[in-house]
């Protein structure tokens, strides 16, 4: 290999391993937002989805008690789900 070819490896794995922590990473809240738990729909929360997940998108089923989306300041708990409303804290589901 010439250093040309292991330049070119070495930036394309850096790229991946930059890409990767991305995806695993909270998304971070726009302006007056909160975290809403068991709102997020399997793979949609924006991370904190329990024991052996990651973060963003790891959710594993529909309104997770313990997996949150940011929402609107002052919305969460009116959300309504076919599990019942949404909370500011984790709930048990």
């Amino acid at each position: 290999m010439n250093a040309k070819s292991i330049a070119g490896i070495a930036g394309l794995a850096l790229s991946a391993s930059i890409a990767a922590g991305l995806a695993t990473s909270p998304v971070a809240a726009q302006g007056a937002k909160e975290k809403c738990y068991g709102i997020s729909l399997a793979g949609k929360n924006d991370c904190a989805a329990g024991p052996g997940t990651s973060c963003a998108g790891t959710s594993t089923r529909d309104y997770q008690g313990n997996a949150w989306k940011y929402v609107d300041k002052g919305t969460c708990t009116s959300i309504e789900t076919p599990k019942g409303k949404g909370s500011l804290t984790p709930i048990n589901r």
